[in-house]
């Protein structure tokens, strides 16, 4: 993965994860890699692993389960509700891109339908 400088690490790698875990690449109810395998999978420091976990699980995303490890949340719900808010936020980001070249909501949407043909 390479890493932007501009932004944390942690939310670099934590993005990632709501990704895989969004697209169902990461099953509900999945385990997920131990904090130290979650380190060096991504290069990163052990209490970094350890930050990405528990802000996966302040999202309600994952949970810990002593002794076991950390799943994917079975909140099916939670989940689309994750994917439905990357996708308006891919959005707002395309369309922030699009006025900065002066294109309109309107025309970026016929561009798009354009590309469909």
């Amino acid at each position: 993965m390479q890493y932007d400088p501009n932004r944390p690490i942690w939310l670099q790698v934590m993005t990632d994860l709501q990704t895989e875990i969004a697209t169902g690449k990461r099953a509900p109810g999945s385990k997920l890699p131990g904090g130290r395998d979650l380190a060096m999978t991504y290069s990163i420091n052990p209490n970094t692993a350890a930050r990405v976990y528990q802000e996966l699980e302040k999202e309600g995303l994952c949970e810990t389960r002593r002794g076991l490890g950390t799943f994917v949340t079975e909140n099916e719900q939670h989940i689309v509700s994750l994917r439905e808010g990357m996708a308006r936020q891919a959005v707002r980001d395309f369309l922030e891109r699009m006025a900065v070249l002066g294109i309109s909501p309107e025309q970026a949407v016929e561009m798009i339908r354009k590309q469909e043909d």
